[in-house]
């Protein structure tokens, strides 16, 4: 077995990082440096964490742009879009900070004669982040940053394609002033990473990636009652309603679907129109999506970058062809697009209409610029196509009547509802799924109950005898 963890790069499939795998006596000494730290940090004021996180964003912030040309080269998403990834990182880290003192401050449930009753959210301990490689810093910064506001340490095992996020965050933390074991990174196998699930100094997993890692977080975790916070995946429906703005729904699920080459665990997978738009609908999402560039994502002229690697691409090819072989209709020529070729991670966006409910593409997570449109004839038709499907993460509709958004919103099963928006993350919302799209929340203020602890303080201070 290799020693040396690798980062195959899509743009031109060179080799652009290589780390040494964590060594055992690697592994025993983060853990150890965490455990010791948090004793301490955890004493540390709200208003001095904050504070500190504050100078992370600031360092950040200096180097948004080898950051973002590292995003680039790591994971493919072009050059011209790879800042958005850094803006939104510190909206997040900097939005928590502002709502972390009054979060995490003491609960006082009322006055109660010769008592004084509070209860306190103690933070968890060691926090053992895995981040996925598709939104490398705003996935990570959704656990570490409010994990170190709560009083926690953190370890970040970074995706093996995007390791440079856990050393810039290391970085960052270090000139910020944070004191040393408080967050550290850990470049490691699976295995070693399911042993260190396992590791009693763990007292929380914050996992985003696939079900079936999710599923595979669960086992390593089986033996412990550590609590796990799972991110997984999406298919995310839209309602055009007949009520809809065609050409800002048209414009805004194009970029929806196809953003980061559709990897997106929030992004438009499938498309439910009414049926009086949806002929004018599927002939202007099809013509804007022939508008796009496809090619090398370092040249700034591109708009739409490789996949994370081949296998991902030619996986996204099979899905189409048996699409298509089961009746579905593609309707973007792929010749035009040069740079999609097979063989390569280079792929070229589609649509596929006269697609069926039942058909693997509408039912399963697609990872990459591939989206179904189906024609419904009712909101009662919408509602339930769209809550036919074992994922929940986000839904849309889009229409001009935000009482019937409200009341069809109350209906579908999603941890996020959007009207006239899709494939957007506020950090002042909980950011939550439903059925296999995970568990537990993050970010908000609700995200800060998932890593703490509440502690009831009962205080008798009147005693008569």
């Amino acid at each position: 077995m290799s020693t040396v963890q690798t980062t195959i790069s899509p743009v031109d499939n060179r080799v652009y990082v290589e780390r040494p795998y964590a060594a055992a006596a690697d592994i025993e000494r983060v853990l150890a440096r965490a455990k010791t730290a948090q004793r301490a940090w955890r004493n540390v004021p709200v208003a001095e964490r904050v504070r500190i996180v504050q100078a992370f964003a600031t360092a950040f912030e200096k180097r948004r742009d080898p950051i973002a040309e590292e995003i680039t080269w790591q994971m493919g998403r072009p050059l011209a879009a790879a800042p958005g990834e850094v803006r939104g990182t510190l909206e997040r880290a900097r939005h928590m900070a502002s709502i972390a003192v009054e979060s995490l401050e003491d609960i006082d449930p009322g006055p109660k004669e010769g008592f004084k009753r509070f209860v306190r959210r103690e933070p968890l301990g060691v926090v053992l982040t895995i981040a996925a490689w598709n939104y490398p810093y705003l996935i990570a910064v959704n656990s570490v940053v409010p994990a170190i506001l709560a009083g926690n340490s953190v370890v970040l095992k970074h995706s093996a394609q995007t390791p440079l996020c856990a050393e810039r965050f290391a970085e960052c933390f270090a000139e910020a002033g944070l004191p040393e074991g408080v967050y550290q990174y850990l470049h490691m196998t699976h295995a070693d990473t399911e042993r260190v699930i396992g590791d009693p100094r763990i007292d929380f997993v914050a996992f985003t990636g696939s079900v079936a890692g999710g599923h595979s977080m669960q086992r390593a975790a089986v033996n412990r009652f550590v609590a796990t916070g799972l991110e997984l995946g999406g298919n995310d429906p839209a309602y055009v309603r007949t009520d809809a703005n065609l050409a800002f729904a048209v414009e805004n699920l194009v970029d929806g679907a196809f953003f980061n080459s559709g990897q997106s665990c929030c992004g438009i997978g499938r498309i439910y129109v009414h049926e009086k738009l949806y002929d004018r609908f599927v002939e202007q999402f099809a013509m804007l999506t022939r508008a796009y560039k496809l090619g090398n994502p370092t040249d700034v002229a591109h708009n739409l970058g490789p996949l994370v690697r081949t296998k991902a691409a030619d996986d996204v090819r099979q899905t189409i062809a048996a699409a298509q072989s089961a009746g579905a209709r593609a309707l973007i020529d792929e010749r035009p697009f040069v740079a999609s070729r097979k063989g390569t991670p280079y792929l070229a966006p589609q649509v596929l209409v006269d697609v069926r409910q039942d058909m693997p593409v509408v039912q399963e997570e697609t990872f990459g610029p591939l989206v179904s449109i189906l024609k419904v004839r009712s909101d009662e038709e919408a509602i339930a196509s769209m809550n036919d499907s074992r994922y929940g993460l986000t839904a849309s509709i889009w229409t001009s009547d935000a009482d019937a958004a409200l009341a069809i919103g109350d209906r579908v099963a999603t941890g996020t509802w959007f009207m006239n928006r899709c494939d957007y993350l506020d950090p002042a919302l909980a950011w939550v799924g439903v059925k296999d799209s995970g568990r537990g929340c993050t970010l908000s203020s609700v995200g800060f109950e998932h890593l703490t602890r509440p502690k009831s303080f009962h205080l008798r201070t009147v005693v008569t005898t």
